[in-house]
């Protein structure tokens, strides 16, 4: 029998995970070369829940010089010195609180702790000033500069980004904090900062101009998450025991792996990067399930959309796009793409070195069905729940090719909508199907070009391809006529399916599907 390894979930202590016995996936050769690079201050952004703090504190371990941890690892035949310095190690990853005084507690916290070890003057009273006289005086006390590493430096302004005034009041507070960094560069070896978005009015992106962000550069594109590579290799063993909980081959494990958790790519040139949470818990729990949304519903996320007019089926699907378009400052965005890249609701798809830009998309089935969940309620003012559960009855009938009954359970559902604003319009519905069909997991795609118009809605199960029109207080027959008149099935006769026509009127008075029409293509 396989035994089971202990994975580190929602353990980001470098230390504890190596002393413990917890499953540890290389990323020590990276350690070694920010560390030995050009850069003193160097920033890198990823998603959350990305490895962020885990490599912060195998930074925090290695600045310490505590070499025992890294036996057996690559860079335990890289180093040869093992110098210990002074660490000052700030973790903004919990400061998710709206209220400001909240988050100067928690700097003053932070900040309190240092100086109980290094002292404080007393005309030290701003965190400018403390910060400042805790870097002057560990460099001192120790005759050796100081690593200053600060994890999820943005962490404070993530929940406040929607809302332009606290946004102002947030960004200067902290501001305030991280202005030394610069004026102490003489006392500081090096400078780690982490996080999911840019701000580029903080001193850390405009005083600071030396930083390097090193979040686009192919050499270190793999530097969190897991690639492939690693997934095959390290982590082999974790898919037999997968495969065999879940009763399936262990290439059927890999394949369903992949379709849930891959596809992240943070530079032109990068390897597939898998969620590294989420792989986890999968290999936790024995079962592909979308973990990442599970720690926490994308609100922010929604509340952008809403402020951009973006509807869910613009997520992701951009191409041509320029480096600048999304690796910016997500406080003077012009577009909500900066922020679904650095979020992690987009990726990198593809990149076209002769015009140097980039195809965006979801990076996998766990993001796409986990943002349609969220987006549900918002569009149907329905508790989640029922929603899925319609979803569900309805994916049932499609799997056995049966769209009557598919939109009959649809119509039911409807029918329990509270009555609200903004629906008596056809592309309300079409978005409530985008939803409704990409929640199943189905391909789906709205306003599809043909020759001759646009199709309202394409949706493909494994074995059908649907072409559907929708109505607003016309009738069924209208809907498939102008599928007949303009030709669309000729469109897909090439996709090696099936095709079946769908014509659906929605009637504004009851705000549901009337009646509809199916036919072969």
């Amino acid at each position: 029998m396989l035994e089971r390894r202990r994975y580190p979930i929602g353990n980001a202590d470098f230390p504890e995970i190596r002393q413990q016995g917890f499953m540890y996936i290389d990323k020590t050769e990276y350690v070694y070369r920010m560390t030995h690079s050009d850069y003193k201050y160097v920033f890198l952004s990823r998603p959350r829940r990305f490895g962020k703090s885990l490599l912060t504190s195998t930074l925090k371990s290695y600045f310490e010089g505590r070499k025992e941890l890294f036996s057996g690892l690559a860079i335990d035949a890289l180093e040869s010195e093992w110098i210990s310095y002074p660490v000052l190690h700030f973790d903004f990853s919990m400061s998710k609180s709206t209220d400001i005084a909240v988050i100067k507690s928690m700097i003053n916290l932070q900040l309190d702790a240092y100086e109980q070890k290094y002292g404080r003057r007393e005309n030290e009273r701003e965190f400018n000033d403390r910060f400042k006289g805790i870097i002057e005086r560990a460099c001192r006390q120790a005759q050796k500069p100081v690593a200053v590493l600060i994890d999820e430096y943005d962490s404070p302004m993530l929940g406040v980004l929607h809302d332009e005034e606290k946004l102002a009041a947030f960004r200067e507070l902290m501001q305030n904090f991280y202005s030394p960094l610069k004026g102490c560069g003489q006392y500081i070896r090096f400078c780690f900062l982490t996080g999911i978005t840019k701000f580029s009015q903080l001193s850390i992106f405009s005083a600071l101009n030396n930083i390097k962000n090193i979040s686009m550069m192919p050499e270190y594109s793999a530097i969190c998450g897991i690639t492939r590579e690693e997934l095959e290799t390290q982590m082999s063993p974790d898919i037999d025991i997968l495969a065999k909980r879940m009763e399936i081959s262990r290439e059927e494990a890999i394949s369903e792996l992949v379709e849930y958790y891959d596809g992240y790519h943070f530079a032109g040139v990068s390897p597939d990067i898998f969620n590294p949470y989420s792989l986890l818990n999968a290999f936790s729990d024995g079962n592909i399930s979308a973990y990442w949304f599970e720690t926490g519903t994308p609100t922010f996320l929604i509340q952008m959309m809403r402020k951009f007019n973006v509807l869910p089926s613009q997520v992701g699907k951009e191409d041509a796009v320029m480096a600048y378009d999304f690796d910016a400052p997500t406080e003077q965005m012009a577009s909500i793409t900066p922020l679904l890249y650095q979020s992690g609701y987009s990726t990198i798809k593809d990149y076209d070195p002769n015009s140097e830009s980039y195809t965006l998309d979801i990076p996998n089935r766990e993001i796409r069905i986990g943002l349609m969940r969220s987006l549900l309620p918002y569009y149907v003012q329905q508790p989640a729940q029922y929603g899925a559960s319609a979803v569900v009855r309805m994916y049932r009938a499609l799997r056995h090719d049966d769209m009557e009954s598919a939109l009959k359970e649809l119509q039911k559902y409807l029918g329990t909508v509270p009555q609200t604003d903004n629906t008596g319009y056809e592309g309300h519905y079409q978005q409530v199907l985008f939803i409704i069909f990409s929640l199943m997991g189905m391909y789906c795609d709205v306003e599809v070009r043909t020759p001759k118009g646009r199709v309202d809605l394409v949706m493909r199960t494994q074995t059908t391809l649907y072409i559907i029109e929708l109505k607003m207080n016309r009738d069924a027959a209208t809907a498939m006529a102008q599928i007949d008149l303009k030709d669309y099935p000729a469109r897909f006769a090439t996709c090696g399916l099936p095709r079946v026509k769908v014509g659906i009127n929605f009637d504004m008075a009851s705000r549901n599907i009337t009646r509809w029409l199916i036919q072969p293509a």
